[in-house]
């Protein structure tokens, strides 16, 4: 699974980026798998799968690394 860090998390709003080596993807709230969204932090690094979204690449089944 890829990895990455997380760039931005925009809690109001329920969605973050994780700079990848493909360059920054989006994930939504609901794509976090293990954990709670709330408890992830800008800087946190995240492994996730590369999915399509309405606006291109994305991630998904997104999980904290331990």
């Amino acid at each position: 699974m890829p990895q990455g860090k997380i760039k931005k998390i925009v809690s109001d709003k329920g969605f973050g980026f994780i700079a990848a080596d493909q360059g920054d993807l989006f994930f939504h709230h609901s794509e976090v798998k293990v954990g709670s969204f709330d408890a992830l932090q800008e800087g946190d690094l995240v492994e996730f799968t590369v999915g399509t979204g309405k606006k291109g690449p994305c991630a998904t089944s997104v999980k904290p690394v331990k």
